[in-house]
Order: structure tokens, then C-alpha cells, then sequence
């Protein structure tokens, strides 16, 4: 799997009720190697910075030093000849929302041995989900952190993750108690990450990730206008690993 790569792609969510209503947002992602974040020049590195604080917990470390801390405290051992391939936003121009990161953890010969799946909500919390994917990449997990206000800490999802090449094509759909699911598509196409694409990318979508974050915002304020109730938000608990 060459590294880095950008990932020009459309974010879907679809909710069929009891309001349907989908938002379609355009952007674009970085895949990268945990040990070897790309470093660029000038100008462009103002708007393709990786800083390890904007992940998982704790004062210092490392990328993969951070993810190994939380998964030592999950009972989940990363090995030293495990490469970590990350998918997330960077920074741009000081700012960075990611709603979903996501780190595959492959032994030697590539296959994934499994998942992390980091969720950042706008609250500023954040929780990490340990997935183990099939041969196909899907996987399920209960839901244990809140992220919409318009559902509670209820449900289970179901995640097909496959490891990114060529095409990016992830879903993420939440069965919430008998309730009309919830389902969250990324679709995308890979694309070199040199200078000359990563200038094209950033001029195509300019301030992005300060657009997902308005963008999240703008739907919430359409679905409390169609009438849906926000949920109470639990005090977050914050896990093991992760302080």
C-alpha cells in the first residue's frame, strides 16, 4: 500500500427516519503511514499538517506510540513489525475536525489484524472502537459514545471497512433499537500525493476541514427545524488509554 495518498471523496449520510434527510458533502483525506507522516514545503504545509495531539490521549508521544498506549490498555498488543495506515483530515491553517478516524493495523503480509476506529463528536470528546474485520472488512461493535444529539447511546453498528487502495469505499450504518437505520457512506478515489496534486486538491477544496465542521452544524440546525428532539448527552466517560 503506497503512503501517502489523498482521497478526493463524498461523504453521504442518510437517515430514513422519522425525518429522512441525507447530506452530501464533497472533500477530500489523507492516507498515511503512522511512522512516516508526509512533511511538505511551504506554503503547502499549512494545509497538510498531522500533529499527533489530535489524536487519542496523554501529554506526548507519537502517533503510533499514542495508539499503542490505548491498545495496551485494551488488552490488544501492536507489535513492532505491525505497519499502521492512517485515513483522517489534516490540518488546515490550524484547524482540524475529523467526526472518524481510522488506523489499520497490518501484519507483514498486509492483511489487517484489526481496526481502530476514533470518533471525535462536537462536544471536543472523543472514543476509540477495537474492530476486528472479517476477509471482507466488515465488523459490528455496540455503540458506547455519543455522537448525534438526535439518538441516544443506544444500537449497534455495522461497518464495512476495507483497506483503502485505488478506491475508497467505507460504510458505517447504526441499527438504533428498532428504529430506522442510520447509514454513513465515504466514496472516493485515490490520487498521489505530490506537490503538484496536493495544490490542485487544496484549491479544489479550500478551508476544508473548517467545511465538514459547518457542514455538521448547518444539517443539525435543518433537522431541529423539521421537528426532531435532541437527546440528553450522558457525561462522557473517558476510556482506558486514553488520559
Amino acid at each position: 500500500m503506497r503512503t501517502p495518498a489523498l482521497y478526493p471523496c463524498t461523504v453521504a449520510h442518510v437517515r430514513t427516519g422519522p425525518v429522512r434527510h441525507t447530506l452530501r458533502h464533497r472533500t477530500y483525506m489523507w492516507l498515511i503511514d503512522v511512522d512516516r507522516p508526509p512533511r511538505l514545503a511551504y506554503p503547502l504545509r499549512w494545509f497538510a499538517r498531522f500533529d499527533a495531539r489530535d489524536h487519542f490521549g496523554g501529554d506526548g508521544g507519537t502517533l503510533r506510540e499514542r495508539l499503542g498506549t490505548f491498545l495496551a490498555a485494551q488488552g490488544v498488543d501492536l507489535a513492532a513489525t505491525d505497519r499502521v495506515v492512517m485515513l483522517a483530515h489534516a490540518r488546515v491553517l490550524g484547524h482540524v475536525f475529523n467526526p472518524l478516524t481510522l488506523y489499520w493495523c497490518l501484519a507483514p503480509d498486509g492483511t489487517a489484524r484489526w481496526v481502530v476506529a476514533e470518533v471525535h463528536n462536537t462536544y471536543g470528546e472523543r472514543h476509540c472502537y477495537v474492530l476486528h474485520p472479517d476477509r471482507a472488512g466488515q465488523a459490528e461493535v455496540g455503540k458506547e459514545f455519543y455522537v448525534s444529539p438526535f439518538y441516544d447511546v443506544e444500537g449497534r453498528y455495522r461497518m464495512r471497512l476495507p483497506t483503502p487502495g485505488d478506491t475508497l469505499r467505507l460504510t458505517v450504518r447504526l441499527d438504533h433499537a428498532g428504529a430506522p437505520p442510520f447509514t454513513a457512506t465515504v466514496r472516493g478515489e485515490r490520487r498521489p500525493a505530490t506537490p503538484l496534486g496536493v495544490a490542485r486538491t487544496v484549491l479544489r477544496y479550500p478551508l476544508s476541514t473548517i467545511a465538514v465542521s459547518a457542514a455538521i452544524r448547518y444539517h443539525g440546525i435543518r433537522l431541529l427545524t423539521r421537528g426532531l428532539r435532541i437527546r440528553p448527552r450522558p457525561r462522557h466517560q473517558v476510556q482506558k488509554g486514553m488520559r
